[in-house]
């Protein structure tokens, strides 16, 4: 099915966005966020087309010494073999000088043939400078200058190629993140021209800001991007910077690009009810609201529960809602199903890492972005209770993995650590990190371990979509209430809490105490000794939340209450 450029009438901008496992155009929870949310635009028919970067490079490669060491490589791919060259060929002025970008198209097919284009922006071209056709080989590479100028390819190149594409009717324009907000320079610098070069700058503000629509990701300040104040003007030029000014997103000489799409969106959301309340006492006067995440059903179901809802709700891939259904299966066949995810899981561990671990252990997997606060190591805090309780209750094993980012020496740190404590561990419980952890290792951890472990610190944890897909294929969640967690946790329903998950702060030692005291009396009696409860509350993972928490239900709230909206904007 071909698209008529002119029908497309949303455009969504993501810096990362995961569409192939074959493509390391992501990092981790963003990307692979983005990238469901098109599938599911796609399954649902919404007119919309996609703007990301194309990373050539890609994010990094992983390798671990035996020491748990973190060396990093580029992850060099061949668009070539997996994408469309377009012809247009659009231009950003960087530094002053014209930068050259052209397109690269990816096509997402829908279960009923619609397609979404994803135009992967890429300035390896002979027209500019050595410097300036590495400007999108690496993902969330470089220094402050390197990222701005991203910004600016993605935000105002991607704008500029949307046009040489011939996408003109678009209505609403969603940033994923703050990282495509000089976007917002376009819209306003067209709406000022279309009048004359005098129009009052908030009055050309408040007529775009009803096509913009931005989706903040981070309850962590540090998460946010910022720029000191010469850095536009050098990047942008002045004129520009000038206009970034008068929109009052500079702050204390600090461009904040979090705020600049703060002030220029008419639908601003987090990614979770917890989130969005975060959000809103760390930008006070905004009104901010939550659509919780999701994932892609179709994409995060292992073949073997694939299977099984196709043979007993086949409705299941088009309208998710189905998965509630889920409830009517048989104890035994999510059992048999779950069994067989897991040898697809263990096996592809011993291939690619040579280790042996048993079918019959409990297996609990954990895997994350390396940084300080995910807390890989909450369940290490003490060994001793740790090892006690896999020889005198009942044995269980791990399965870890994650990257950290080359400039966070506090997630590297974690993952030396959690080498060490494997060692340590190693004869009473079996401890296994995945090096390069990537979509393809996601999609056999998250529906072949038996319990899904989430220890962030709390309230850093924006939504999280890990324990989702894990519930997609029976794997109940054992985590901190935070993010989505809050939402999707039933006490010996869906999975167990860590903690009290009140107001109140909760100090690691508490926190960790809750872990194994559940962990001993709970958890494990219940996998062992009674089976098929255990499988009951499987089987309700996937009815109460798989069939919440996935991206279908996710689009349909941003397509009612963002994109389509009854009210109409001054900018249509």
């Amino acid at each position: 099915m071909a698209i008529n450029s002119n029908s497309i009438q949303v455009a969504y901008f993501s810096m990362e966005i995961a569409l192939h496992a074959d493509m390391p155009t992501y990092s981790g929870g963003l990307g692979i966020l983005a990238g469901d949310t098109l599938r599911a635009a796609a399954d649902l028919g919404v007119p919309m087309a996609a703007v990301t970067l194309l990373h050539r490079n890609g994010y990094f490669r992983q390798s671990l010494d035996e020491e748990g060491n973190q060396k990093t490589s580029p992850e060099v791919w061949q668009p070539e073999k997996l994408l469309t060259p377009m012809n247009a060929q659009g231009t950003v002025e960087i530094e002053g000088r014209k930068v050259h970008i052209r397109a690269w198209r990816y096509e997402i097919d829908g279960i009923w043939g619609h397609i979404i284009p994803v135009y992967l922006l890429d300035t390896n071209l002979p027209e500019n400078s050595p410097e300036d056709q590495q400007l999108t080989h690496h993902l969330y590479g470089g220094d402050s200058r390197y990222r701005l100028c991203q910004e600016a390819v993605l935000g105002l190149g991607g704008m500029e190629m949307l046009r040489m594409l011939g996408h003109h009717e678009i209505r609403r324009y969603h940033m994923n993140e703050g990282h495509s907000a000089l976007l917002i320079l376009d819209l306003i610098e067209q709406q000022m021209q279309k009048q004359d070069s005098a129009r009052d700058i908030d009055e050309s503000i408040e007529t775009i800001r009803g096509a913009c629509v931005f989706t903040t990701h981070t309850p962590v300040p540090a998460g946010h991007d910022k720029y000191t104040r010469l850095l536009p003007h050098q990047v942008l030029g002045d004129k520009r910077a000038e206009l970034l000014e008068a929109t009052r997103c500079c702050e204390k000489g600090t461009l904040n690009m979090t705020l600049l799409a703060l002030k220029c969106s008419q639908y601003v959301n987090g990614v979770a009810m917890r989130h969005g309340e975060i959000s809103k006492g760390m930008y006070p006067g905004y009104p901010i609201r939550a659509i919780t995440n999701g994932v892609h059903a179709a994409t995060w179901t292992s073949p073997p529960f694939q299977e099984l809802f196709d043979q007993q709700i086949p409705e299941w891939r088009y309208d998710n809602l189905y998965l509630r259904y889920s409830i009517g299966i048989s104890l035994a066949e999510i059992s048999r199903a779950h069994a067989r995810a897991k040898h697809l899981l263990l096996e592809m561990v011993r291939q690619r890492t040579g280790v042996t671990l048993s079918e019959n252990v409990m297996t609990i997997g954990f895997a994350r972005r390396a940084t300080a606060y995910k807390r890989a190591d909450l369940l290490f805090t003490d060994l001793e209770r740790l090892q006690w309780i896999a020889q005198k209750v009942q044995p269980f094993q791990l399965i870890f993995g994650g990257k950290a980012h080359p400039e966070d020496e506090g997630g590297k740190e974690t993952i030396r650590r959690l080498f060490d404590y494997a060692k340590i561990l190693k004869d009473t419980v079996p401890v296994v990190y995945i090096e390069n952890y990537d979509m393809e290792w996601a999609m056999r951890l998250c529906a072949g371990c038996d319990l899904w472990l989430n220890t962030p610190q709390r309230p850093n944890e924006a939504s999280g979509t890990s324990g989702m897909k894990a519930a997609m294929n029976g794997v109940p969640s054992f985590s901190v209430l935070d993010g989505w967690w809050v939402e999707g946790h039933v006490e010996g329903q869906t999975g167990w809490s860590i903690g009290h998950g009140g107001e109140f702060h909760e100090d690691t030692a508490s926190e960790a105490t809750s872990l194994y005291d559940k962990l001993e009396q709970v958890i494990l009696p219940l996998y062992y000794g009674h089976p098929l409860d255990y499988a009951a509350i499987m089987r309700s993972a996937i009815a109460l939340n798989g069939s919440f928490f996935n991206t279908q239900r996710m689009l349909m709230q941003y397509v009612t209450n963002a994109y389509f909206p009854k009210i109409a904007s001054n900018f249509e």
